[in-house]
């Protein structure tokens, strides 16, 4: 058995986090996938748990973030470590401006070094690929419009250490005990991945590529 410990995006009451028309708010769209993705793997026997569902979440940041890995650990010391696995659900920006920006794609992130967590984020990766096979169509059409800069590409990756997923020093990433991955879905300051996350189609790819990813990893 695996125990699956979704993670929720900051809440409404942290600042900015939102789409400049305010169509996409970051712990809304974050709390919506996580309720969807949490059926689905109930439905395929998981054992799932939600670190802060919430809409307002305890601040300053450092204590949200210190709160939820309390709440991962102390899962782990429930089940075991082992047996546990945490995936932090968000949304991507390039900017703090409140503007439009040309940036966008999925990506995955893990803590530093060789980890099983890459081995989670390589499942990810490879149901991403997957599932957003129409958010590529959209981002290639977008790049002809000028939505999109060149250089983007809808799966981002940095295999600079032999493996697709990026790496950063997250709190909730080093923190925790488990194998932990933080997504970040698409950009809320892009103005067609906005339109992709906000619809039903966007959404479904979203929940199934970590459905997926989840299960692949646990059944491998």
């Amino acid at each position: 058995m695996k125990v699956v410990i979704l993670g929720t995006a900051h809440g409404k009451n942290v600042g900015g986090k939102r789409s400049p028309d305010n169509s996409l708010e970051e712990y809304r769209y974050s709390r919506e996938i996580v309720n969807r993705l949490r059926t689905a793997l109930e439905a395929r026997g998981c054992v799932v748990y939600v670190d802060m569902p919430e809409d307002v979440v305890p601040l300053p940041q450092q204590q949200e973030l210190r709160l939820r890995c309390s709440y991962v650990n102390n899962l782990c010391k429930k089940y075991g470590k082992d047996k546990c696995l945490y995936v932090s659900i968000h949304v991507n920006a390039a900017g703090g401006e409140g503007k439009w920006m040309l940036a966008g794609g999925w990506c995955a992130y893990t803590s530093k070094g060789t980890t099983v967590s890459d081995n989670l984020a390589e499942r990810l990766y490879e149901a991403a690929e997957k599932h957003l096979s129409g958010y590529a169509e959209i981002m290639e059409e977008g790049k002809k419009d000028g939505s999109y800069s060149s250089k983007q590409t809808p799966i981002r990756t940095d295999k600079s250490d032999g493996d697709k997923d990026m790496e950063a020093d997250f709190f909730v990433l080093k923190h925790t005990a488990c194998v932990a991955v933080l997504t970040e879905n698409l950009f809320m300051d892009n103005k067609r991945d906005v339109s992709f996350l906000l619809s039903e189609k966007g959404k479904q790819s979203i929940v199934a590529l970590h459905r997926d990813g989840i299960l692949n990893f646990i059944e491998q």
